[in-house]
């Protein structure tokens, strides 16, 4: 769905006759959220993680409660959860999930996405020539 959408913000672009050129400067694009994925690892004993779940939905909730957790997701393949968290950089992520059960037991892995504007939309505040 959401590639969906991008296709469709493409689509728009294309038809108001905005197309991506080297002439245009690319402006960076604030970090606004940062998208976490988190796996257990594939050695990681189950027992331990059955354990500390408890605790790791506790913290979770906290985090959520606290507005450090935007939106929250579990896996559709069962293999783990995605967090869009509400802050500004990856480091500030890594931070809250090192502080998380499973990341002090050392039973998880995490990947960092920092997330931001769509900026080709940016084409659309131009004046037309």
């Amino acid at each position: 769905m959401r590639t969906q959408s991008l296709v469709s913000v493409l689509s728009l672009l294309s038809a108001l006759g905005v197309t991506p050129t080297s002439a245009q400067p690319r402006v960076p694009s604030p970090t606004t959220a940062v998208l976490v994925n988190l796996t257990t690892k594939p050695d990681a004993d189950r027992t331990q993680i059955t354990k500390t779940m408890p605790d790791e939905v506790r913290a979770t909730v906290k985090l959520y409660l606290d507005g450090r957790i935007q939106q929250w997701y579990a896996r559709a393949d069962g293999r783990g959860v995605m967090f869009i968290l509400n802050v500004t950089d990856a480091a500030a992520a890594k931070a809250l999930m090192d502080d998380m059960p499973l990341s002090k037991a050392n039973l998880a892995n995490y990947e960092y996405i920092a997330l931001g504007p769509l900026t080709p939309l940016r084409s659309l505040l131009a004046r037309p020539e």
